[in-house]
């Protein structure tokens, strides 16, 4: 028995006090090594609603250009999406609307001028607009259509940038300076969504044509 006791104070299991005398001592707990949960790289918020403008377009071109982060690909998705684009006039009515597919990593672009107000449903050309973007899944696939998103559609990964043109008036003569920049990322109201696509719609129903702007162009500009 002595010797058992004698072991087991070798290992620590148990702790003479005295001749014919013991305790049970538990072994100490491990202290776990911590476990590091990576820290998430941070980036732009990945939004489906984003807006930008474009002034001085009576004096040059301004540049959008659009890329998809490929957010939405899952097991069940290709990760493409519908780029719903809107512009709207000054006085903040709608000048035109159309849509394009973005597949993941692509990169596309439009002209303010040449691809968005060229065909605007008034006959005044504008000289400033705003621009919403919305990106939404595409039905069946790959069809894009810019009067159908909801909230149940709305699909994350869209990336956009734009450029401005700004008027330098310490110069004589006035002088412009280009400068770009990364679409801003507003909440999307419910109430904003549907006029978005109802303005856009009746534009697709009585504008005969006029107000839908060009697809996206392959590259950036």
């Amino acid at each position: 028995m002595k010797k058992v006791l004698s072991l087991l104070a070798a290992l620590g299991a148990i702790n003479l006090i005295s001749a014919g005398a013991w305790a049970l001592v538990l072994p100490p707990t491990p202290v776990p090594t911590p476990i590091r949960t990576p820290v998430p790289i941070s980036g732009a918020p990945d939004a489906p609603f984003q807006v930008h403008y474009a002034a001085n377009l009576n004096i040059g071109d301004s540049f959008l250009d659009y890329t998809n982060g490929g957010s939405a690909i899952t097991g069940n998705s290709n990760g493409n999406i519908c780029l719903n684009v809107y512009a709207f006039n000054a006085d903040d009515t709608m000048a035109a609307c159309c849509a394009c597919l973005i597949t993941p990593d692509a990169l596309v672009s439009q002209s303010v001028r040449n691809d968005i107000i060229f065909n605007t449903l008034t006959p005044a050309v504008p000289n400033a607009v705003v621009i919403k973007l919305l990106a939404s899944q595409p039905k069946n696939g790959n069809q894009c259509n810019a009067s159908s998103p909801t909230m149940n559609t709305l699909a994350p990964g869209l990336v956009a940038w734009g450029t401005n043109l700004h008027e330098n008036s310490s110069t004589t003569p006035v002088t412009y300076g280009l400068t770009e920049s990364e679409f801003s990322y507003p909440t999307l109201s419910a109430g904003e969504l549907s006029n978005l696509t109802s303005d856009c719609g009746f534009i697709q129903t009585v504008g005969a044509g006029f107000g839908i702007c060009r697809s996206c162009r392959v590259g950036g500009q």
